[in-house]
């Protein structure tokens, strides 16, 4: 014979009254219906069943809950850097120690703050690495890196001045 399926139960309502099976670990909020998973965990992301019994009938909805890790704040490295002619080139490379499904893209400073100071798209990238040549004389500008996922987003700056020192 095979095992019996079993659910393990968090809230139970009958009437006005309900039951809390992990006190302390779930919140039940009447006004809008919906409970809350205090402290989660991965071991939460999984599925749920929501089922409502009228008379002889009984509806089930099911929820898959995804938990996901928030982005750590990110860390540019430098690959390439080259100085020669009175130009610049970089390669960077962006990096978040944690977080799941991580996706980088880069942008300059200036076109976070609305304004363009003549770098136009030169940080503009999608992935972790960025490739950029630029005169050194026009090096007075942040290339921006933005680590994020669903839950978070975090930013780190590289200054180009960097590339004219050694």
């Amino acid at each position: 014979t095979e095992e019996p399926l079993k659910k393990k139960f968090l809230l139970k309502i009958s009437g006005r009254n309900h039951t809390e099976f992990e006190p302390g670990r779930v919140r039940f909020h009447r006004q809008n219906f919906s409970l809350e998973i205090l402290n989660t965990s991965r071991d939460d992301g999984r599925l749920y069943e929501y089922s409502v019994y009228k008379g002889e009938e009984e509806e089930v909805w099911q929820i898959q809950l995804e938990v996901f890790e928030p982005v750590a704040d990110p860390s540019i490295r430098i690959l390439r850097q080259e100085s020669s002619n009175g130009s610049c080139s970089l390669e960077l490379s962006c990096s978040s120690e944690r977080g799941d499904e991580v996706s980088y893209s880069w942008d300059s400073r200036d076109s976070r703050d609305s304004r363009d100071n003549g770098t136009g798209g030169l940080c503009r990238a999608n992935g972790s690495v960025l490739a950029l040549r630029f005169p050194l004389q026009s090096a007075a500008f942040d290339c921006v890196c933005t680590a994020q996922n669903r839950v978070s987003r975090r930013h780190a700056a590289f200054d180009a001045a960097q590339c004219g020192s050694q």
